[in-house]
C-alpha cells in the first residue's frame, strides 16, 4: 500500500534565480499533518488541563485557607502571569534549542510541579508551586504556534491551528470538570495529583508523535540584541499588536466569567454543589467545535468578519448570565465560550500569517498579551466580584469586549497577508 506520508513537493526558486527555496510544507490531508494535529492536540490539552484545573476549585481553597474570591484566585493567576513572561524567554530559546523537545520538557516539568502544589502543606506553598508551573508551561504555546506556522502549508494552517486550540479547549474542560467531581468525592489533592499523572502521559505520546522539524533553521549563538530587534519588528507592524490586544481582551473576558461564576452558582438562589457547577464547564465541547470551524471558515472567508463575530457571540452570551433563570445562565455561558474560541482560534493563526520572518518571536508577544489577560483582568473580575457582585463584573467585562469588537473592525476594514483557500 502506498503511504500517504508526504508533502507538497517545493519549487526550488534558487534554481530559477528567484531567491529563497520554498518551504517543505505540510499538506492538509496527509499522515504527517494528521499525526502534528494530534500531538499538537495533546499540547493544548496539556498546558490548559494543567494551567486551568485549580479554576473550579477556587472556592474550595477560599473555604480551607480562609482567603476570598480575589486572592484564591491567585491559584491562577500567578501561573498565568509567570507563563505570560517565560514564552519570551521560551519563545527566543527554541530558536536555538529546537521546537519539539522544548515543548516535551515544558510539558513533563509542569506536570511535575503540578504534583507538588497537590502535595503542598500550606497556601503560600502551593502559590509557589502553581508559580513555578506557570514559568515551565512557557515552553509550549509560542513554540507551538510557531512550529504549525513553519511547518504547514498556509492553506491549512487555519485549520490545524484551531484543532490545537481545541486541544486547549478540551483540556481545559477535563481538567475543569474532572477536579470539581473528583474533589468532591475525594479531595482536590486527589484530583490534582491525578491531573499530574494524566498529563505526563501526554507529553509522553505528545514527543512519539509529533515528527521532527522541516523548515524550522537552528540559529548558532544566543544574541539578546536580535532577539529584541524580532519583538521590536513585531510590534512596529501595523496589525499585529492589534491582535495582540484582541487576544489579551478577550482572555480577560473568558477567564473573569469562569473564575466567579462559581462563586455565584453555589451560592442563592442557585445553591449548586461543586459537582453541578463543575459540569457548567462541559461547555468547553462547544469551544472544540467553534474553535477548529472558526479556523477552517477564516481559511475562507477571511479572518476579519470571523473575528468580529467572535467578539459579538460573546457579548450576547454576557448578556444571557445576567437573568436569574439557571437554564439562561448556563446557555449564555455555552454561547460566550462559542465565542472566546473563535476569535482566539482566529487571533492566533492571524499572527502565523502576519509574521513574516521570527515567526516563534511573534506568537510569544501574542501568549504574552492573551496570558497577561488572564492574569490582569481575570484578578480584576475579582475585585468587581466581591465589591459589586455579578452585575458589575458583566460591565466591566463587556467593556473589555465593545473593545475588542472596535479592533476587529479595524482589521476587518484593512486585512494583512490573506489569501483565501482554494477549494
Amino acid at each position: 500500500m502506498k503511504s500517504n506520508l508526504h508533502t507538497i513537493p517545493p519549487i526550488d526558486p534558487v534554481a530559477l534565480g528567484m531567491g529563497e527555496p520554498t518551504p517543505a510544507w505540510t499538506a492538509r490531508g496527509t499522515v504527517a499533518y494528521q499525526r502534528i494535529s494530534i500531538a499538537l492536540f495533546l499540547a493544548g490539552f496539556a498546558t490548559f488541563s494543567l494551567l486551568y484545573c485549580v479554576q473550579p476549585l477556587l472556592p474550595a481553597f477560599s473555604s480551607e485557607f480562609g482567603i476570598g474570591a480575589a486572592q484564591s484566585s491567585l491559584a491562577l493567576s500567578l501561573s498565568t502571569g509567570l507563563l505570560a513572561f517565560s514564552i519570551l524567554c521560551a519563545g527566543a530559546l527554541s530558536e536555538r534549542a529546537g521546537r519539539r523537545g522544548l515543548m516535551f520538557a515544558s510539558m513533563t516539568l509542569a506536570a511535575v510541579f503540578n504534583l507538588v502544589a497537590a502535595a503542598a502543606p500550606s497556601w503560600h506553598a502551593i502559590l509557589l508551586a502553581r508559580a513555578l508551573e506557570g514559568f515551565s508551561l512557557g515552553g509550549v504555546p509560542a513554540v507551538a504556534m510557531a512550529y504549525l506556522a513553519e511547518e504547514i502549508h498556509p492553506n491549512g494552517l487555519g485549520l490545524s491551528m484551531g484543532l490545537y486550540v481545541g486541544g486547549t479547549a478540551f483540556g481545559g474542560m477535563a481538567g475543569r470538570v474532572g477536579m470539581s467531581i473528583i474533589a468532591e468525592y475525594f479531595s482536590w489533592r486527589v484530583a490534582m495529583t491525578m491531573i499530574g499523572v494524566i498529563d505526563i502521559a501526554a507529553a509522553i505520546a505528545f514527543v512519539l508523535l509529533l515528527p521532527q522539524s522541516k523548515n524550522f533553521v537552528r540559529t548558532a549563538t544566543f544574541n539578546g540584541r536580535q532577539h529584541m530587534r524580532s519583538w521590536g519588528r513585531h510590534l512596529s507592524h501595523p496589525r499585529l499588536p492589534i491582535v495582540f490586544a484582541i487576544g489579551c481582551l478577550v482572555m480577560g473576558i473568558f477567564v473573569t466569567i469562569y473564575n466567579y461564576a462559581s462563586f455565584r452558582l453555589i451560592a442563592p438562589p442557585f445553591n449548586l454543589t461543586t459537582t453541578e457547577t463543575g459540569l457548567i464547564f462541559s461547555a468547553y465541547v462547544f469551544g472544540i467545535v467553534a474553535s477548529s470551524w472558526a479556523g477552517a471558515l477564516a481559511d475562507r472567508l477571511g479572518r476579519g468578519p470571523v473575528l468580529a463575530a467572535g467578539s459579538i457571540i460573546i457579548t450576547l452570551g454576557l448578556v444571557l448570565t445576567l437573568s436569574h433563570s439557571l437554564i439562561a445562565v448556563i446557555t449564555g455561558i455555552v454561547v460566550m465560550t462559542i465565542g472566546f474560541f473563535t476569535a482566539h482560534s482566529v487571533a492566533s493563526g492571524w499572527v502565523g500569517r502576519m509574521a513574516q520572518g521570527a515567526k516563534g518571536h511573534a506568537s510569544s508577544l501574542y501568549l504574552l498579551a492573551y496570558y497577561l489577560g488572564s492574569s490582569i483582568l481575570g484578578s480584576a473580575g475579582g475585585w468587581f466580584w466581591q465589591k459589586h457582585g455579578w452585575t458589575s463584573v458583566i460591565e466591566f467585562t463587556c467593556v473589555l469586549v465593545a473593545m475588542s469588537l472596535g479592533l476587529s473592525l479595524v482589521l476587518w476594514r484593512k486585512p494583512v497577508h490573506f489569501q483565501p483557500a482554494s477549494t
